[in-house]
């Protein structure tokens, strides 16, 4: 059945699964305005539906996410207003994605890039496609990593390999990712429907409320380093928003070019 009301998130709740798929596949899932809002309140929505019993967070055509949209993050540098509400959503996303006690399960179909990293990390646990890269790429934009980014990886892998990634933006491959301990599973693509079903079962089948119960202990450090590093990150990426750097970075990819950074 259809569940929700969303323009840019396709849902659809059954047998206690709530599915909630990224839907604009023609921009590879890019995160636009409309999107972003949303994102910041369907966790919440899931949490307060007691026919809700797990989700699975997907999504549309070959990507999970490419990020920020081009053209919405040129929006925001000339009126930084709007970036400002996006920084505030941005803290909701990842706390409620952290305050939901039922599981969050990624089925990440394809590449998974800025906010679309932290969304498949940020998932309790992650089946990934095979072929799939994962990557931060903030800086390369002349911004902060300021959604969730600079919470997350370092706890999955650690701080010293969570600064490589962070500070270079550069990618990763699915079953390297695996390997050090960023996502639960790289699976071949034809695999992952069948996969990430078998362990939803098995979640279905578990005890309720034993299973949710220890979701929120793990979640209680995770939730305290969240607050102090967010609001820390989002005023830093807010700032950054305002910067020659970033400004230089997006219209040139608006011209179909790479940034070129002058060394100072």
């Amino acid at each position: 059945m259809a569940w929700g009301n969303y323009e840019f998130l396709e849902t659809n709740l059954s047998d206690g699964v709530l599915t909630i798929a990224l839907n604009r596949p023609d921009n590879l899932n890019a995160t636009n305005r409309q999107m972003h809002g949303e994102l910041s309140r369907v966790f919440t929505q899931a949490s307060f539906d007691t026919a809700v019993h797990v989700i699975v967070l997907t999504g549309t055509g070959r990507a999970f996410s490419a990020g920020g949209d081009i053209a919405f993050l040129q929006q925001c540098i000339e009126d930084p207003a709007v970036f400002d509400e996006v920084a505030y959503e941005g803290k909701q996303i990842v706390y409620s994605m952290l305050d939901c006690e039922k599981p969050i399960v990624g089925r990440i179909n394809g590449h998974a890039a800025g906010l679309g990293a932290t969304l498949a990390l940020m998932c309790d646990i992650t089946f990934v496609a095979d072929h799939a890269k994962i990557s931060d790429p903030h800086v390369r934009v002349g911004l902060v990593a300021g959604d969730g980014g600079a919470v997350i990886w370092p706890q999955l892998i650690g701080y010293a390999r969570a600064k490589e990634y962070l500070l270079t933006g550069k990618p990763i491959l699915a079953p390297e990712a695996e390997m050090i301990g960023l996502i639960n599973y790289a699976v071949p693509l034809d695999e992952l429907d069948a996969r990430v079903d078998a362990f939803v079962q098995e979640l279905l089948n578990g005890a309720t409320a034993a299973i949710r119960s220890t979701k929120a202990a793990i979640n209680v450090t995770l939730k305290q380093l969240a607050t102090a590093s967010m609001e820390t990150s989002t005023a830093l990426e807010r700032l950054s928003n305002r910067s020659p750097e970033h400004r230089l970075a997006i219209q040139a990819m608006l011209n179909k070019e790479a940034p070129v950074f002058r060394s100072k």
